[in-house]
């Protein structure tokens, strides 16, 4: 048997696997399903479940990845993901680590097949098949209540320079899940790395500010806070809101609680 990534590369079942988590939000999910003692390192960004990542090696962040620390760690397993990591690292990590594990979930109930990923590669699946009952259960919840009222939001990760999120994009489909949507924004050219285009730069305008009901300034990367929020509404005449970045981009276990969090925006009418 075998489990295969989001690049299509096997992997067959390793029960003494020694892993490194390149990805925050895998780091929790690999907690989740009780492998925190086989991960020998993880980024600086891996903070929750805070108990356990505590006494887990720090290896830089999810792009300044300190190489000779992996190294010397001698992992079997190191997981990364597409957006988060760069692919320059992930080549240089497979001249010395025999599995290179690849996620790239891109909408909600893409959290079932990383959870049994991660549960089929380092035999954790009856944990990893409880947790997606759980979240199935939450989704069909979230599908029987009606859906937020139709809006177009402008979903903000990053100032100076301004950064947003494409429709193709995890935060972008869990928006939709509630009936919301992003605008295009044509700052990327063509020929613009790929991470450009899916989380691109761009101005304010009025032509901008026409095309949107309202702004939500997420908490993550950038720590957005109601203070910005109450400045950037005077500028732009909009509806503006701080929203739960953790809730909205992290996939793996938290995507339970993000489900839950989806639920109760779409009951907040009155937002936009």
């Amino acid at each position: 048997m075998h489990f295969t990534d989001a690049l299509g590369t096997p992997h067959q079942p390793d029960p003494a696997a020694r892993i490194v988590s390149l990805v925050p939000s895998i780091t929790e999910l690999l907690c989740e399903l009780g492998l925190a003692g086989q991960i020998v390192g993880r980024t600086g960004f891996c903070i929750h479940p805070a108990a356990e990542v505590g006494a887990i090696a720090k290896i830089g962040g999810t792009k300044d990845v300190n190489l000779e620390k992996i190294r010397k760690l001698a992992p079997t397993h190191v997981v990364v993901n597409i957006d988060e990591n760069e692919k320059p690292t992930v080549e240089a990590l497979a001249q010395f680590v025999p599995n290179i594990v690849v996620t790239h979930p891109l909408a909600p109930r893409d959290n079932l097949a990383l959870a049994r990923l991660m549960g089929g590669i380092f035999c954790a699946g009856d944990k990893a098949a409880a947790w997606c009952a759980a979240f199935e259960e939450a989704y069909a919840a979230l599908q029987a209540q009606p859906k937020g009222r139709p809006a177009t939001l402008l979903y903000c990760i990053w100032q100076d320079p301004w950064m947003s999120v494409s429709a193709d994009t995890y935060i972008a489909r869990m928006m939709a899940e509630i009936g919301w949507k992003v605008p295009q924004l044509d700052e990327a050219s063509p020929s613009a790395a790929r991470y450009a285009t899916r989380y691109p730069r761009f101005n304010w305008s009025d032509e901008l500010v026409a095309r949107i009901d309202g702004v939500l300034l997420s908490t993550e990367p950038y720590r957005f806070t109601d203070v910005h929020a109450d400045a950037l509404e005077k500028q732009i005449g909009k509806p503006v809101h701080v929203i739960d970045g953790e809730m909205m981009s992290w996939y793996g276990s938290r995507s339970l609680a993000g489900v839950r969090y989806l639920r109760a925006l779409a009951q907040s009418a009155s937002m936009f």
